[in-house]
């Protein structure tokens, strides 16, 4: 039995499927008699918030509240700060659990409860324990790698929210501290470990999760921050053995540039179609950025993320990417032997950069669309 903490924990749950995120929230709840769970889903089309608190005895609260903008920033600070530092100052429960909206993405809510739990703080009587993802085994290849969008499912968090659902799991995937499955299909399960970070723990099965697991942990947030950075992508292992396993992962790596027209030839065959890619690039008419390159569902996100300096440090620029995907063997090695190709071909030559890039002066800027306009 692990020693419980006097002071009471807080973790976060969440999950790409209502079901799932439910059905883990009240197995916490009634495996523990001191676990209490508030459960947050944005109305986009009312402009509001419905809160459920719940316990072992059942339903505490169910509410639903208004917001000025529905989103999930600010039902965390309009909402569930005020919630669970009231939930924590009642001394009812040991461990609290904020179980998010359906398809959003841990990392802001962490990074605010990270701040809230600080010395000082509204929520300073808390320790901020885990961020925890629970999945369906037998869907991930599917809803990571098809093209599905989250309001098809009707899991829109906004009434605007186009996301892929892929999208939407690849960032629940990298980015949290534990991951819980349910379900058995190896190539589910190869993809998880593809995904993960390296400092993350699968467990699989909801019997498997138990109160003091999260209870135990500590919620490292320069650890999560580096998760969530492209440029911490790391090349997918596979700690699953199973043959049945079809998941594959492709590292790119250059320290060359990509060569701005021959990018836009070669995005299609590099950027879309059932895999997640997630990486940095840089191109030699914009020598001081560092850009953004996030695929998943079919989409493709390319953006400037400001300067080498500024976000890498005396880190040297470089093109990386990781991709990962699922099929059988011929499949696999067609479509990796494809990326390969169109990833060398995207790249410029030695030829292109040997006169350190006065080539490129005052060319025209063909990914401004995307990048936005280039400093002078």
């Amino acid at each position: 039995m692990i020693p419980r903490p006097q002071q009471p924990a807080l973790s976060v749950l969440v999950s790409t499927d209502p079901v799932l995120r439910d059905t883990t929230a009240a197995s916490l709840t009634l495996a523990s008699p001191g676990a209490v769970v508030v459960r947050h889903d944005l109305l986009p089309d009312d402009g509001a918030l419905r809160r459920v608190v719940i316990d072992a005895a059942g339903v505490v609260e169910d509410v639903t509240v208004e917001l000025e903008h529905a989103c999930v920033s600010c039902s965390v600070r309009e909402d569930a700060v005020p919630t669970l530092a009231r939930l924590a100052e009642s001394g009812r429960w040991t461990d609290l659990v904020l179980a998010l909206p359906v398809t959003a993405e841990p990392l802001p809510v962490a990074r605010a409860l990270a701040t809230y739990t600080a010395r000082g703080e509204v929520l300073e009587q808390l320790r901020f324990t885990a961020t925890t993802a629970v999945v369906d085994l037998d869907r991930i290849e599917s809803d990571l790698l098809g093209d599905d969008l989250v309001d098809e499912r009707g899991l829109a968090l906004t009434e605007d929210d186009e996301r892929p659902l892929g999208e939407a799991l690849a960032a629940q995937l990298e980015q949290v501290d534990l991951i819980v499955t349910t379900g058995d299909d190896p190539t589910g399960a190869g993809l998880v470990d593809r995904l993960r970070a390296t400092d993350s723990r699968r467990i699989d099965g909801l019997h498997e999760l138990d109160i003091t697991e999260l209870a135990a942990r500590t919620h490292n947030t320069v650890a999560a921050e580096g998760r969530a950075h492209p440029l911490g992508a790391r090349a997918g292992r596979r700690s699953n053995k199973d043959p049945r396993d079809r998941s594959w992962s492709l590292l790119l790596k250059s320290r060359r540039p990509f060569h701005p027209e021959r990018l836009l030839e070669q995005i299609e065959h590099l950027g879309t179609g059932p895999v997640r890619s997630r990486g940095v690039f840089h191109v030699p008419d914009r020598p001081d950025s560092i850009c953004l390159w996030d695929g998943a569902g079919g989409a493709l996100c390319v953006a400037d993320l400001g300067t080498w300096q500024e976000v890498a440090g005396n880190r040297p620029p470089v093109t990386r990417i990781l991709v990962v995907g699922a099929g059988d063997p011929e499949e696999a090695r067609m479509t990796r032997d494809r990326i390969l190709d169109a990833f060398g071909e995207a790249l410029v030559t030695g030829a292109e950069v040997d006169d350190g890039g006065l080539r490129w002066l005052g060319s025209e800027d063909v990914l401004e669309p995307w990048l936005g306009a280039r400093a002078v």
